[in-house]
């Protein structure tokens, strides 16, 4: 098994140098692109489980609404990659769990599947602390799928300290 990127573990370091500072909130991640890479991150940190209760991989569409609420409509009207889901899924971690803060992404990581609207790269993801409302940011990561996913997690765990943080 390949050892997670360097640059991987120094970015959830720093997500739960962030937690202790800010009170030790509780988190958890809603995944799809990066099919729980975000998770493998956080927990190769030692200690992790004092702040990271859970991960929900949920890359189908009914996964998405099984798990964590997202409604059918919005996945028919706006899509799986969209700020929209994206934000349903984090709201939907909150929901469906007892943390304090959570992290989701949704987007394309390729090769195919992308469109001249949704292009492949494109990932739309949403932090949220319970009590507040939440922050979105749509990128399009240029490279190939592993380099899609790579930038994801590092944006992602970044989006998430800001929220702790703010």
């Amino acid at each position: 098994m390949a050892a997670l990127a360097a640059d991987l573990v120094v970015a959830a370091q720093a997500l739960l140098e962030t937690c202790r500072a800010a009170g030790n909130p509780t988190i958890a991640t809603a995944e799809s692109c990066t099919g729980g890479l975000i998770a493998a991150a956080i927990t190769a940190i030692p200690g992790s489980s004092k702040w990271y209760d859970r991960s929900f991989v949920v890359y189908a569409n009914k996964a998405k609404i099984d798990m964590l609420g997202v409604p059918k409509d919005l996945l028919k009207t706006e899509g799986a990659v969209s700020e929209a889901c994206a934000i349903a899924m984090a709201e939907g971690v909150l929901a469906k769990s007892p943390v304090e803060a959570a992290v989701a992404v949704t987007g394309i990581a390729g090769p195919d599947g992308g469109s001249p609207e949704r292009p492949v790269g494109l990932v739309h993801m949403a932090a949220i602390r319970r009590g507040r409302p939440a922050r979105h940011e749509r990128h399009i990561f240029p490279g190939d799928r592993d380099q899609v996913r790579h930038a994801t997690v590092l944006v992602a765990l970044d989006l998430l300290g800001r929220a702790i943080r703010e």
